[in-house]
Order: C-alpha cells, then structure tokens, then sequence
C-alpha cells in the first residue's frame, strides 16, 4: 500500500514537473480561448492575464510536484495582486476576470491530459492531478472575487471622501459642512443652545496667483489650512468652501466666551509669516472674517450670513472680523449691484474722461491737463469718483477700465497737440496697475496707437502704490521712464515715504496734496508744512505741484514758496475736451487773467 502511494506521488511529481515546463502552452490555450469569444481588452490588460495565466500554473505546478500548498499559496500571491490592480483601475469587468479564470482551468486541464498520455500515468493520478487543479481554481476565484471587492469598498470610500472633502486640503468641502450645519441647527432648536458660523476670506490672494502662480497659491492655501486647523478645536468644524474661502463652524461649548474669541484665534494664527517652497520670500496673510450666530432656518442662511458679514470686513479695511446684523443684508445688495454695474458700465461705454487744467505758477500759463473719470449712470446720472473707485479697486476693474483711461487720455492728448495746445497729459495709476508688467506694455501700446509724444505724458502714482512692492516698482518705472514718459508722485505728504525713499524712484514731479493747501487757512503749521515739501522738491531737484489751489491766499503762498505748478478751482474745475478747448482759448485770448489777481 505504502510503495503504490509513493509510486502515485512519484507520477504526480513528474505531472507537476512536466506542467511547469509547457506554462507557455497553458498561457497560448488561455488567449486561444479569449480570441475564439471576440471579447479581447486592451493590450495592456491582456498582457496582465497572461501573467496571471503563468503565475497560476507554476504555483498549481509545484504544488502538485511536491513543494507544498503553501508555496502554491505564495506563488499566487502575484495573481491576486493583479487582480487588486484590475479592479482599481476598472481595466476589467468582475464577470470578464472569472471568464479569463475558467479559461485557465480548462487550458491547463487540456495540457494536463497531453502531459498524462506523454508519461502514461495512471489514470487515477490524472484525476487526482484535476483535483488539485480545480481546488487552485477555487481558492483563484474566492481570492479573486476578495480582491475585487475589498477594491470596491475601498473606491467607494474615496468617491464619498471625494464627495464630500476638498481635493486640495482634505478639508471638508461645502456639501458636507452644510450637513454638519444643519445637524447642529437642528440640536440647537431642541436645547436652544447657539450655532456660529465664522466665514473666513484671505485678503488679496489674487495678487498672489497672478504674483507667483496657482501652484504656490494652492501651497500657500494648503498652509493657511493647516495653521488654521491648528487652533480649531475637535468639537467645531473646519471646512474650505472654495477659493480662498473656509469657514469654521462651533457649537454651545466653543461659544461659551464668544466667537469673537475663535475670530481672533483665526487672525492670530495667520500673523506668522509662511515660507513656500516656491518663493524665497515669506508670505504675510491676512484674512477678513465675518461672524454669524444664533439660529437660522438653514445652514444657507447661516452661511449667507456670514459672507456678507466677512464683505462688511473688507470694506472697513480687512484683516478684522465683523459680527452680522440685519442692516448689512441692504448695504451688501447695494455693493454686489454697484459691481455688477460697473462691470457692465465699460461694454456700455459709460465712462467718460473730464480735465481738471494744471498751471505754472510763475506765467499763469496753462501747461497740461489731468484726466478723470466719470460714470455715465442709466439711472443715477453722473457718478462721482469717490462712489465707485473703490469698488474698482476691490474688485480689480481698475486695471482693465485704468488701460481704457490711458488709451482714452492719450488719444485725447494727441489730438490737441495736432491742433496746436502743447498739453501735458497727466493719467491717474492704480497700485493694482503697477503690480504687473503688463503697465509698461500698455503704456508702450497707448503712445504708439495714439502717437503722443512720450514726453507729454505724466503718470500720477500715490506713495503707497509706490511703496508696496518698491523695488519691482523701480524697475517697472525706470523702464516706463526709458520710453520717455514722466513720474509723478500723486497726493504726496499723505503716504509713508521718506527721503531715502523718494531718491529711489524715478521721480520728476511731486504733488502736493489738497489737504496741506487748505490747511493754510485754518493754522500756521499749514504754511510751514508746504515750505518743507516745496524745499524738499528742490532739493531732489523734482518739480512740485500744489493741489486744491482755491483761494487767492492760497495762490499767494505758493507764488512766494516758488512752487512751480498749481490746480484747482481758482483756475478751473474738471471739464469735458469741448470745454478745456474753450478755457485755453479764453486764456490765450488775455494772456491768463489769473495772473493779473494773483498777488506775488
């Protein structure tokens, strides 16, 4: 009994042996059978069932040669994780991986009975070697269908993170903050306990895209939601909303001392500069909260909220937090149309230029002119600047309507000089405008279009335009300057800088704000404020322009300070080109009447 046993495991060794060395046949039975279905995948794929056909029948081979279950175990290891591989890259239907494993079966099955008649083996070694073959087709099919769907649950547990978390900071997204909202409105309503909302914008990150690129912005986004999720505690919510945009959502326990306290943990936590791979430069970020509480119908209620609270914190100065009250709602609607407006104003050719005149304080004579813009309203009429430039400002519509208003400016510019008035032309820029190089090309586009001469335009920059970034700005300067254009620093005296910073940039003109003329009527110091920047002009050897030049008084003081330039209603208010043609007319006609009042 014992020697017909070791003869049966002898001729199976031998079956085994001879398997493994025809896997090649076992594998071409395999894509005989898929070929003669018509359902063939993609290459690819088809490559990863032949080696799941190999793998198959060396781990069946050695076992039936002796080596053990174990090793064949081991060896279909290999088999199992490509069928993992399928499933996750959904390269193959669950249906089409069992066809392919029936196909192995009966393709090894075929070449088994081709190695039995070769070896002449008995019969019943044969059928014990299909045992053993359709055992390992068995454990293939329960390790194949594990695969799959343990592949499944866990794609389905990514589609539902997917769904309801952000993709770039794994927070949670709006779906699921809402839900988490309206679960807490509902306690609330039972224990009438609070809920607030804190929306949290970041303050001018869209210069830090157009700066530095969406990669270092979705970086510096990633930061802010980890410094910010550092001070968050378990019991409230952190979630991104989009954007730049993430609110925070608390309970009764975190609202025990208010949610001021959670705004002013949010704000502190962002005065820590950031350091980004993508930048040398550490970032400082900023943020405007607004801050809903109590209860609400829904969590969109809440939220709304909360937005138009964080918009009433921008418009105070951002970097704060602003608690909502119901008054906001009104003022918000009235902001979001006034924007919508002015982004519709520009297609309607709303905008139009008028020209306050500048004159030379030693001759009275007209020397240029600075353009400002108006706004043709459908409805309100004539919009001051003071009403909308802000909003320009805010939004960003000041660089796009700022380019129409140097193209405009210029156009205007060049016309008068063909008819014969030697005009400077002053244009207003934008500290958004200075951020980008795309100001020298629009400048560089505006004189070629309109032929002025470079030398007749000034472009007027405030101190803190200048100041914001001043070394690209020098650069950006000293290339408009190359062109020939002239610098002016407008509202002077109202910003932060300093000798040692005026000598840094390109400068041919200071004006001198308004503010410092009329103080000359009300105190002293009014007058000797206006010596100090007259003489700090000369000293630079930059010419000097008052502003706001109303009374004879006024007019007066300047004369006897040598200030070189003067505007203001004393000579003229801001005209329309039909008007100002007419003035410098009237001008030369009696050789500048303003100075036969003016008192030296």
């Amino acid at each position: 009994m014992a020697g017909s046993e070791d003869t049966r495991e002898a001729e199976l060794r031998r079956i085994g042996e001879a398997l493994g060395a025809r896997t090649e046949d076992v594998v071409q039975g395999m894509a005989r059978r898929t070929r003669e279905s018509g359902t063939a995948l993609d290459e690819a794929v088809e490559e990863r069932f032949e080696r799941v056909g190999a793998v198959s029948t060396t781990a069946v081979a050695r076992w039936m040669a002796g080596e053990g279950a174990q090793v064949a175990r081991e060896v279909g290891q290999e088999s199992w994780r490509i069928f993992g591989q399928l499933a996750a890259q959904r390269a193959a239907p669950l249906n089409e991986v069992t066809k392919r494993c029936l196909r192995w079966c009966d393709s090894t099955s075929e070449v088994l009975g081709e190695v039995a008649r070769e070896l002449r083996v008995d019969d019943d070694v044969l059928s014990h070697a299909c045992e053993m073959l359709r055992r390992s087709l068995n454990v293939t099919l329960v390790r194949m269908c594990e695969s799959f769907e343990a592949e499944r649950r866990r794609t389905d547990e990514e589609l539902t993170f997917l769904a309801t978390h952000d993709a770039l900071t794994g927070l949670p997204n709006r779906t699921l903050i809402v839900d988490r909202i309206e679960q807490m409105l509902v306690r609330s309503r039972h224990s009438q306990s609070p809920v607030a909302a804190l929306f949290i914008d970041l303050d001018n990150f869209k210069d830090i895209n157009d700066t530095l690129g969406h990669s270092a912005g979705d970086e510096l986004l990633c930061a802010v939601a980890a410094r910010l999720d550092g001070v968050v505690r378990d019991l409230d919510a952190l979630g991104r909303l989009g954007g730049d945009e993430f609110v925070v959502i608390a309970g009764e326990l975190s609202l025990a001392a208010g949610p001021e306290l959670i705004a002013e943990r949010m704000l502190d936590a962002l005065k820590q500069p950031f350091k980004l791979q993508s930048s040398e430069t550490p970032f400082t970020v900023t943020a405007s909260i607004g801050i809903a509480a109590g209860q609400r119908m829904s969590a969109e209620e809440l939220l709304r909220d909360a937005d138009i609270a964080m918009y009433r914190a921008k418009w105070d100065g951002k970097n704060r937090y602003v608690v909502f009250e119901s008054r906001m709602q009104d003022a918000v609607q009235s902001r979001l149309e006034l924007e919508m407006d002015l982004r519709a104003a520009l297609q309607r050719q709303e905008f139009f230029l008028v020209y306050q005149p500048t004159v030379d304080l030693h001759d009275m004579r007209p020397t240029g002119v600075e353009a400002l813009l108006r706004w043709q309203h459908p409805v309100r009429g004539v919009v001051e600047p003071d009403d909308f430039i802000g909003t320009l400002e805010e939004t960003g519509l000041i660089v796009e309507i700022g380019t129409w208003v140097l193209h405009e400016a210029c156009r205007q510019g060049a016309s008068w000089r063909r008819a014969g008035l030697e005009l400077e032309m002053s244009v207003n820029v934008s500290a958004r405008q200075l951020d980008s190089d795309q100001l020298i090309v629009e400048v560089k586009r505006a004189l070629v279009t309109t032929d002025l001469e470079p030398g007749a335009l000034v472009l007027e920059i405030t101190e803190t335009a200048l100041m914001r970034d001043a070394r690209e700005t020098v650069r950006r300067l000293e290339a408009i300057k190359s062109l020939g254009v002239r610098i002016a620093i407008d509202d002077f005296g109202t910003g932060y800088s300093s000798l040692a910073h005026l000598r840094q940039f390109p400068v041919d003109a200071l004006k001198i704000d308004r503010s410092f003329i009329t103080g000359v009527t009300r105190n002293n110091e009014g007058e000797a404020l206006i010596h100090t920047l007259v003489q700090l002009g000369k000293a630079l050897s930059i010419k000097t322009l008052a502003e706001g030049i109303e009374r004879e008084h006024e007019l007066s003081l300047l004369q006897g300070e040598l200030c070189d330039s003067g505007q203001g209603f004393l000579f003229a208010k801001p005209l329309d080109a039909v008007a100002v043609e007419e003035l410098l007319q009237s001008w030369a006609a009696s050789q500048a009447p303003a100075a036969t009042s003016a008192t030296r």
